[in-house]
């Protein structure tokens, strides 16, 4: 008989938060496969379990996961854990459960803390449909391609983003939304928890000069992108595409466009640089 991979959901901060079932399934598996076998180490060692670690992480490849899966199928249970929250959302340990789901191996979930639901769950945005987006895009042309499609449909929306990241994802939902609602929740559940809610626009420029640290959480109510504001910059992309054909530069073209028809003028060189057949370098760069 084959083992049990167990999908175990830890605490996203605070110890307290492991349930009782966690801590009993990482003390009777025979392994633990875990994102870093020294955050996990801590864990086992607060709820007493003497499990063999196993890292399982991004780069471990194909061969570690064939190594859990012969240990199952020689029916030793396997704990799968993350760093922190729920393994299998925006982590690693989707590859292993969906090679024993196709391998036909018992996956038994033990729900447990998630950053992103728990953000969710005090955001005060609606909940009955959301977007999960993962970790924004790093490179702003897709980001902002992104955030503009979260603001174009109703429902609530929540992203991970890294702190040296976090001010230049507010302030690209600036440019689109200024006055749409954010909440930031940083370091859910440890000593320095924080949840910042403001508008865009506020939440950026509290940002743009100061150190951000922790893990966070983005979460903004979607229906910002009315068919009326989508029809508006359309038409300022439209019209910055013609001043530039008429021989106007792009950052000239993005400014007129701006003014016109109030949208932000980043959003509209953004799109030239995205669409414009000529290299990136031959516009010039935004300041």
């Amino acid at each position: 008989m084959s083992g049990t991979l167990y999908v175990v959901g830890t605490p996203i901060g605070n110890l307290e938060d492991l349930t009782f079932r966690a801590a009993r399934v990482l003390r009777e598996a025979a392994y633990v496969a875990a994102e870093d076998t020294r955050v996990t180490g801590r864990l086992l060692a607060h709820c007493g379990s003497t499990a063999r670690l196993l890292s399982y992480h991004r780069h471990s490849g194909s061969g570690r996961t064939e190594q859990v899966l012969a240990l199952l199928r020689d029916g030793h249970d396997v704990a799968l854990v993350s760093d922190a929250g729920m393994p299998g959302i925006s982590d690693p340990g989707q590859a292993l459960i969906a090679a024993c789901v196709s391998e036909g191996l018992p996956v038994v979930p033990l729900p447990g803390p998630s950053a992103v639901v728990t953000a969710l769950a005090v955001s005060g945005f609606g909940t009955d449909r959301f977007r999960f987006l993962g970790f924004l895009p790093r490179a702003r042309k897709e980001r902002l391609a992104v955030l503009r499609d979260s603001l174009a449909q109703p429902d609530t929306c929540a992203a991970y983003e890294a702190p040296h990241r976090v001010a230049a994802a507010l302030a690209d939902l600036a440019d689109l939304a200024p006055d749409h609602p954010v909440l930031l929740a940083r370091e859910l559940t440890k000593k320095f928890e924080e949840l910042r809610r403001g508008t865009a626009r506020v939440l950026a420029a509290g940002l743009a000069t100061g150190e951000v640290r922790g893990e966070i959480v983005l979460v903004w109510p979607g229906g910002a992108g009315s068919a009326e504001s989508a029809d508006r910059t359309d038409e300022a992309i439209a019209r910055a595409r013609q001043y530039r054909a008429e021989g106007m530069s792009a950052r000239d073209a993005s400014a007129r466009a701006a003014a016109e028809t109030g949208i932000a003028r980043r959003l509209i060189y953004a799109s030239l640089l995205s669409v414009n057949r000529e290299s990136p370098g031959s516009l010039e760069e935004e300041p």
